[in-house]
């Protein structure tokens, strides 16, 4: 039998996959929660064999809580499965050591079998995403770039991100001029949306 944690932060997508997921006879969820900074925590106490993560989850993303859970637990796997199919979020994932990634609207034979899959130590990965990843390449931002797109991204002005990331206001420029330009972006909003929608934030 292979034990299951879901971490999602929707009642209803966790309820509705435990409901499908139970269904196979060789799977059994034993684990749920909202938040992404209880994934390890929960993993260990139900000794959960695969962690299936959404994306976009309060307290720890589900990239982060993969990076986790690999540090700490490496025996439970982790599967990603989420509505946002980005071709970066699929790079950092494998990179945060995830098992796989697939989007919500995978038939649920395909999602048990991915488990499965996870589960012997084999990678995962939705094909049309993957060919996705390889057309878009790797993220151009720099870690730094990324967190002061990311402070940005929040409507501050220079002088709060500059605050907040603990930099002068002439190096966040520096970061969003560079963030900009490596997006092909126009404005920073541009570039904000652009990095979003690649998956690079």
């Amino acid at each position: 039998m292979i034990r299951l944690l879901l971490a999602d932060d929707q009642a209803l997508v966790r309820g509705a996959l435990a409901a499908l997921l139970d269904l196979e006879a060789d799977l059994t969820v034993v684990a749920q929660v909202g938040r992404g900074d209880e994934v390890v925590a929960a993993a260990r106490e139900s000794d959960a064999d695969v962690a299936l993560l959404d994306v976009e989850m309060p307290g720890l993303d589900g990239i982060a809580a993969a990076a986790a859970l690999h540090e700490e637990l490496p025996r439970c796997r982790a599967l990603i499965v989420t509505t946002f199919g980005r071709p970066g979020y699929l790079r950092r994932a494998l990179d945060a050591g995830a098992s796989g990634f697939v989007v919500k609207d995978t038939p649920a034979e395909q999602l048990a079998d991915a488990v499965r899959r996870v589960h012997q130590g084999l990678r995962v990965v939705d094909p049309e995403l993957a060919v996705a990843t390889l057309a878009v390449g790797d993220s151009p931002l720099t870690e730094r770039e990324r967190e002061v797109l990311g402070l940005a991204e929040r409507g501050g002005t220079v002088a709060q991100i500059a605050r907040a990331a603990f930099l002068s206001e002439g190096t966040v420029r520096n970061y969003l001029s560079a963030a900009i330009g490596k997006t092909g972006a126009r404005t920073r909003a541009e570039a904000v949306h652009l990095a979003r929608e690649n998956g690079w934030l």
